[in-house]
């Protein structure tokens, strides 16, 4: 448990807010009482953005999670010492961009599952584009083509992406909660937190997301890559 109330999880719409500072440390960073910084993880890298406080600005290059959240001040500006209240602000263009994102992976991950019967191995993203891998032995000629119709067809459909949380009991009797093939879930986490796309996809996930397909734009699928047996890495691009 972290003295940090993650504002990101509650609504990934939150582009500034009021904050006070808990705690700092000199090699890891700041500590907020209250923070819409995304941390990273689930292949989505954190977000970036600004500290206001006394006139100063205090830029956020990426966070360290540990026993506390721990924001990472860029190392020539000032950083504030506890108590100092702030004015949180992330930047805009790349949260947006990588919610996009996230949300198309999770369009991408359900059509594959849905099609092909293929898990997810691994993904990474960055801001508008992103790698995916799958467990999938064979794939057919125009693979390439119907996934990237099929996934443009889900967005079109402007399908409703809801987030909601369930005890950890309640939420693996749902079937297929996990699309990985290798349960990456930590054990101790007792309240696991849904990502629903309506009547596509549902998953386990701690990312951010847009409100609907719609909203993600086009997927374009750039190149598929044979990295082994049955080991398909597929790389896309958002507009």
């Amino acid at each position: 448990m972290t003295h940090t109330h993650r504002l990101d999880l509650d609504d990934a719409s939150v582009r500034e807010w009021d904050a006070t500072v808990v705690g700092v440390d000199p090699e890891r960073g700041i500590v907020l009482d209250r923070s819409a910084f995304y941390p990273g993880g689930g292949g989505q890298p954190p977000d970036e953005g600004v500290l206001l406080w006394g006139g100063v600005r205090t830029r956020i290059t990426g966070t360290i999670k540990g026993d506390d959240l721990y924001l990472v001040p860029h190392q020539d500006d000032p950083v504030p010492v506890v108590g100092t209240a702030v004015r949180g602000a992330l930047d805009d263009e790349r949260r947006t961009h990588l919610m996009r994102t996230h949300s198309g992976l999770h369009v991408l991950t359900g059509v594959v599952f849905r099609d092909f019967g293929a898990l997810v191995t691994g993904g990474n993203m960055e801001p508008l584009s992103a790698r995916m891998d799958f467990d999938l032995a064979e794939v057919p000629p125009d693979f390439k083509d119907r996934v990237a119709e099929a996934v443009n067809a889900e967005i079109r459909t402007d399908r409703a992406i809801t987030v909601s949380t369930l005890p950890r009991e309640e939420a693996f009797a749902i079937p297929d909660i996990i699309r990985t093939a290798t349960n990456l879930l930590p054990p101790d986490i007792e309240v696991v937190r849904i990502v629903d796309i309506a009547g596509l996809d549902t998953q386990a996930d701690g990312g951010t997301h847009v409100a609907s397909t719609a909203l993600i734009g086009r997927m374009e699928v750039v190149k598929i890559e044979s990295k082994g047996r049955g080991f398909r890495r597929l790389r896309v691009r958002i507009s």
